[in-house]
């Protein structure tokens, strides 16, 4: 929060509608009148589905107003053109936990942005399967929770880091190389909330040992993809994607320690955009309004 309690000084606002004339006009129009200036857009039109998505940052020029006057304002115009919306402080840090097995690389890169203050989120816990990466995360002075897993407690196991992320107010669960298959129950309930990143340059190896089944092959690019989670295995919309080029010389080793600097690096802008508020819903696929 900026200056007082719900009271915000910048504010971003994203949206989605059926594309139709005057909807930035609205949009510019009703901020003026509130007191904001844009101080940054970005706009897409999906020409196949006929969706527009807007993405605008907006700064008070008569000091800070109440948030939830802004959003009683903005009403009108939302439902005039039926909009998918959300507006929010600017200021306000996404709230995340993180869940992990035994790799740590993805883990240590999102706790060492979030330390040096370039991952605007605040992690409020770190769980896993396993015990390997207390000592890392209480380093950290991040909470860790233990949580094994099995086909005879998956159940439960899976309501004890449901009733955390509601009990902190988490907004968003980061699988960072967390090696169990979540359930439909638990896919259902963290909808549009909940990242993976995926080992491969989807689609592409997938099982075990990705990156010995790509050493097999011969092939000349690996890379890592982050996406939504769905009930369908590693098939959630796409939020990034990199590739880093190989050859011939690379053992299977070479191969994942390039691969997990892709994934770790793949990962943290997935996150950063996400509590940045730049990725948009499109179906089975995301706008993302990255920099």
């Amino acid at each position: 929060m900026t200056q007082q309690s719900n009271h915000v000084s910048e504010i971003v606002l994203t949206l989605s509608c059926d594309d139709k004339p005057g909807i930035v006009a609205a949009v510019a129009n009703l901020f003026a009148l509130q007191g904001f200036n844009i101080r940054e857009s970005s706009q897409f039109e999906d020409v196949h589905s006929k969706r527009f998505f807007m993405r605008t940052v907006f700064e008070a020029s008569e000091g800070a107003k109440p948030l939830g006057d802004i959003k009683s304002a903005f009403k009108a115009v939302a439902e005039r053109y039926d909009m998918q919306w959300s507006l929010c402080d600017v200021h306000r840090r996404a709230r995340i936990v993180i869940a992990v097995s035994k790799w740590g690389h993805c883990l240590n890169n999102l706790l060492n942005s979030w330390k040096r203050g370039s991952l605007p989120v605040d992690i409020v816990a770190v769980v896993s399967n396993h015990e390997d990466m207390r000592e890392l995360v209480e380093w950290y002075d991040v909470p860790y929770h233990y949580m094994p897993v099995s086909p005879d407690n998956k159940a439960e196991q899976e309501a004890q880091i449901l009733e955390l992320i509601d009990d902190q107010d988490v907004d968003l669960l980061v699988l960072a190389r967390y090696m169990q298959i979540l359930s439909s129950n638990m896919t259902d309930a963290l909808k549009g909330r909940a990242i993976n990143i995926h080992h491969s340059f989807l689609p592409g190896f997938k099982g075990a040992k990705p990156y010995h089944q790509a050493y097999a092959r011969g092939v000349k690019l690996i890379g890592a993809t982050a996406h939504f989670v769905t009930e369908d295995l590693d098939e959630g919309p796409i939020i990034e994607q990199d590739v880093e080029r190989v050859s011939h010389i690379n053992e299977p080793e070479e191969l994942v320690e390039i691969g997990r600097d892709i994934e770790s690096r793949v990962l943290g802008r997935a996150v950063r955009w996400f509590a940045q508020q730049r990725i948009l819903p499109n179906g089975n696929k995301t706008v993302v309004f990255s920099r």
